[in-house]
């Protein structure tokens, strides 16, 4: 067998063998049988770092259309999942608050941590065999906070855009997030808008990470992820602090 044979019999074999790149819409259930909807970007095998991609409130796991796909581009794979409390943005219907209202399930913020649940196990038994790393926009910012504090060993990485004590509508203390804060160990980012600071510094004082950043942006900036989206001009402030935070720790 010729060198250029043995070269194009290489190639193949890890065509065959890595995911193909692009968006693949999936499902599966939270514990209490509500079918999560999520979209999944596989860029690279299983042993990549993953990030689970939570939505702000109002939207869907269209918030990360554009987010994922750079966030493959730098060596990580991504699910981004509909979560129960949300509706609809960049033309993508949330699928799970639909199925929610149809087995008269709660829609509140607070019931969205069992769809979290569901979707870190899943993701973990199926496709993510490296560094697991969880990622919040507004009030799943703070969800995100209180999952990795509640569930440390299934978490090595947390970003969170935006968060704050948003669940006192939903019978909750003001220290509800910080009360799990104190547990979190792993690398954490936080970051928001300029004025959204006083909403998240208590929380971010508690963390014990020792690895732990904040960033702010010289302009106004945005609240939760849509920092990020290149419609706004100062998405590469944010974007130069992601990367920075993702480059130092997991890649």
């Amino acid at each position: 067998m010729n060198r250029s044979i043995k070269i194009l019999i290489l190639i193949l074999f890890i065509s065959l063998n890595l995911p193909a790149a692009g968006k693949k819409t999936i499902s599966f259930k939270a514990k209490d049988g509500v079918t999560i909807t999520a979209d999944l970007y596989l860029a690279h095998d299983k042993s990549a770092p993953f990030i689970l991609l939570c939505h702000q409130a109002g939207w869907s796991r269209g918030e990360y259309i554009e987010i994922a796909p750079k966030l493959n581009e730098m060596g990580f794979n991504c699910m981004a999942i509909d979560q129960r409390s949300g509706n609809e943005v960049n033309g993508i219907e949330n699928l799970t608050y639909k199925n929610a209202l149809e087995l008269n399930k709660g829609t509140n913020y607070i019931d969205a941590i069992q769809d979290i649940d569901a979707a870190v196990k899943f993701a973990k038994s199926e496709y993510a065999k490296g560094k697991f790393i969880i990622w919040g926009s507004s009030y799943s910012a703070a969800l995100v906070i209180k999952y990795t504090g509640d569930h440390p060993e299934l978490i090595d990485g947390l970003l969170s855009f935006s968060p704050g004590e948003y669940f006192e509508r939903d019978g909750k203390s003001n220290t509800y997030i910080s009360e799990s804060a104190k547990d979190v160990t792993c690398p954490v980012f936080i970051t928001s808008a300029k004025n959204e600071r006083e909403n998240w510094q208590g929380i971010y004082d508690v963390i014990h990470s020792k690895n732990k950043t904040w960033f702010l942006p010289s302009t106004k900036g945005n609240h939760g992820s849509r920092a990020l989206f290149k419609k706004f001009d100062d998405n590469p402030q944010y974007w130069k602090a992601v990367k920075g935070f993702l480059n130092k720790y997991f890649l």
